[in-house]
């Protein structure tokens, strides 16, 4: 994960209608991840209005929600969730097949759809990386999709040149 001290200069989020889809079967991590999404979207000057929280229980269950975000026309989504790994690879299936359906939600909407969803070992480096000290992937992960959206614009802006 690239550290989260990010100094770019970010798109305003100002009139941007952003979806999280967050699986809560992690309660503690799911809140801390939506904190941090919730905290970059206000600092780069979104409203609450303009911020909605859609939850499920597990990572597997996001992808249709998703689609239904971009469908309603949300500016971007960003996914947030926890998978630790168990006993078993079962983990591996689920991040599979739901990780490749998140970016061919973006590529067939044109839309960012950012990723907050850890894979981690155990819970501890899930509240290392929820706004500890490996960092903050839902901040990141709510930065990027306002990047993405801003360097979009400005593909677009460069074609009619």
């Amino acid at each position: 994960m690239r550290q989260m001290h990010d100094t770019k200069p970010l798109m305003s989020a100002r009139g941007l209608r952003v979806a999280i889809v967050a699986a809560d079967y992690h309660a503690a991590i799911h809140e801390r991840l939506l904190a941090g999404a919730r905290g970059a979207f206000t600092q780069a000057g979104g409203v609450d209005t303009d911020l909605r929280v859609f939850t499920v229980d597990g990572v597997y269950d996001l992808p249709p929600v998703v689609l239904e975000a971009l469908e309603a026309g949300f500016d971007a989504v960003v996914v947030t969730g926890c998978v630790v790994r168990g006993e078993t690879r079962h983990d591996r299936h689920i991040v599979d097949a739901a990780f490749g359906q998140f970016s061919a939600l973006a590529v067939r909407f044109r839309r960012p759809v950012a990723l907050a969803v850890l894979t981690v070992e155990d819970l501890k480096q899930a509240r290392a990386r929820a706004g500890g000290d490996k960092g903050d992937a839902g901040a990141f992960a709510m930065r990027a999709a306002l990047r993405t959206l801003d360097t979009m614009r400005l593909v677009r802006e460069e074609a009619k040149r």
